[in-house]
C-alpha cells in the first residue's frame, strides 16, 4: 500500500513541477499547437500554445513507479511492466505524430497508415506477451476470455481471434481518449476519474485475490496491488498535469499523451478483467467516438447532411454558443457520472450476485 501512496505523490509533484519546465522548453524551441483551420475560430487564439506534454506524464509515471518500488524493495511484476510498455509504446507513436506536425509547420503528423502500422506493432508485441507470460501458478497476463467484471464463461476465443480483440482494444480506447482531447482540460480531467477508478479495482481485487483468500467470488487476476501502484502514478500525473492544463490551457498533452494514456486504460482493462465494463466506465470517451462515427457514417449515407454542427461533440456545443469551460465541466460530472455508475456495478456484482 504504501507503493500506491509514494507513486501517486511522486508522479503528482513529477507533471506539477515538471510541466512548468517543460512549458519553458517548448515555448524557447516554437513547439507549438498547429489548429485546424475548418475547427471552431475561437481556438485560433491557442495557437503556438506548447504542446507534446504527454511527455511529461509519461515520464513522471515511469520515474514514480520504479521510485515507489525501489523504495518499498517491490519487485516490479510481469504484469506491470508490460502495461508500461504499451503506455510508452503508444506515446512513442503520438510522439513522432506531434514531432513531425511541429517540425512540418502542418496539422497531418504521421501518415494515417504509419500511425496504424505503428499501432498494431505495439498491440501485438504486447498481445503476444500478454497471451505467454505465466506465473509460478500457471496465471497469464490476461485470458482468453471476454470479460465484463469477470471473465465471461463461454467466451474464449481461439489465440488470433484474441490478438484482434486486443488490438481493437487498444485502438478504441486511444482514439477515444485523442478524439476528446480537443479542449482545455477536458480529456485529463476524465482521464484522472478512470484511473483513480482502476485504483479502488486494483486494490479490492489484491484483497479479494483467488491466489491468496480463495472465498466464493475471489478475483482470477495477475499482480493486481502491483497495477494498483501503476494506476495511482497515472491518476497523480494527470492531476498534476491538469495544472497546467485547465482553462486557459498552457500547455496540451498533443498525441503524446491522449495515445498513451488511451493505450493505458486499454491495459488495465484487460489485465484487471473489466473489459466491457470500461464502456460505462469510459463512458464520455464512448460517446465522444460514437458521434464521430455517427457524424461520418450519415454524412456519407445522406450524401452531405451532418448529425451535429461539427464532430467530436464537444465541437458542437461550442458552435452552439456554449462557453469552452462550461462545456468542459459538465462533461466532467457526466464522466464522474460513468465511473461511478461503473463502479457501483462492480461492487454490485460482489455483494448481490448481478
Amino acid at each position: 500500500m504504501k507503493a500506491i501512496l509514494f507513486a501517486g505523490g511522486f508522479s503528482l509533484l513529477g507533471t506539477l513541477l515538471g510541466t512548468r519546465v517543460a512549458i519553458r522548453l517548448l515555448v524557447a524551441k516554437g513547439y507549438g499547437q498547429l489548429i485546424r483551420d475548418d475547427g471552431p475560430t475561437s481556438h485560433h487564439t491557442k495557437r503556438g500554445t506548447p504542446t507534446m506534454g504527454g511527455l511529461v506524464i509519461i515520464v513522471s509515471v515511469v520515474v514514480s513507479y520504479f521510485a515507489a518500488m525501489g523504495l518499498t524493495r517491490t519487485k516490479p511484476s510481469a504484469s506491470a511492466l508490460l502495461l508500461l510498455f504499451l503506455f510508452c509504446g503508444l506515446g512513442l507513436i503520438g510522439f513522432l505524430d506531434d514531432f513531425i506536425k511541429i517540425r512540418k509547420q502542418r496539422n497531418l503528423g504521421l501518415r494515417s497508415k504509419a500511425k496504424f502500422i505503428g499501432q498494431v506493432t505495439i498491440g501485438l508485441v504486447f498481445a503476444i506477451l500478454a497471451i505467454n507470460l505465466e506465473d509460478t501458478d500457471g496465471q497469464n497476463v490476461i485470458t482468453h476470455s471476454i470479460s465484463f467484471i469477470r471473465d465471461i464463461p463461454g467466451w474464449t476465443m481461439p489465440s488470433v481471434l484474441l490478438v484482434i480483440w486486443v488490438l481493437l482494444m487498444i485502438a478504441g480506447a486511444s482514439n477515444g481518449v485523442n478524439l476528446t482531447d480537443g479542449l482545455d482540460g477536458l480529456a485529463t480531467g476524465a482521464s484522472v476519474m478512470v484511473f483513480g477508478a482502476f485504483v479502488l479495482i486494483n486494490i479490492w481485487q489484491s484483497n479479494q485475490n483467488c491466489s491468496f483468500n480463495e472465498v466464493a467470488k475471489c478475483y482470477e487476476v495477475r499482480d493486481p496491488l502491483d497495477l494498483a501502484v501503476v494506476a495511482s502514478a497515472l491518476t497523480g500525473a494527470c492531476f498534476g498535469f491538469l495544472w497546467w492544463n485547465t482553462s486557459p490551457a498552457k500547455i496540451f498533452m498533443g498525441d503524446t499523451g491522449s495515445l498513451s494514456l488511451g493505450g493505458a486504460m486499454a491495459g488495465f482493462a484487460m489485465m484487471t478483467r473489466t473489459e466491457l465494463l470500461l464502456v460505462i466506465l469510459g463512458g464520455l470517451f464512448v460517446a465522444i467516438t460514437a458521434s464521430v462515427i455517427l457524424q461520418v457514417g450519415f454524412f456519407k449515407l445522406t450524401k452531405g447532411k451532418r448529425i451535429f454542427r461539427m464532430a467530436p461533440l464537444q465541437h458542437h456545443f461550442e458552435l452552439l454558443g456554449w462557453a469552452e469551460i462550461t462545456i468542459v465541466v459538465r462533461f466532467w460530472i457526466i464522466s464522474g457520472l460513468c465511473v461511478m455508475t461503473a463502479m457501483g456495478i462492480f461492487y454490485a456484482e460482489w455483494v448481490v450476485g448481478v
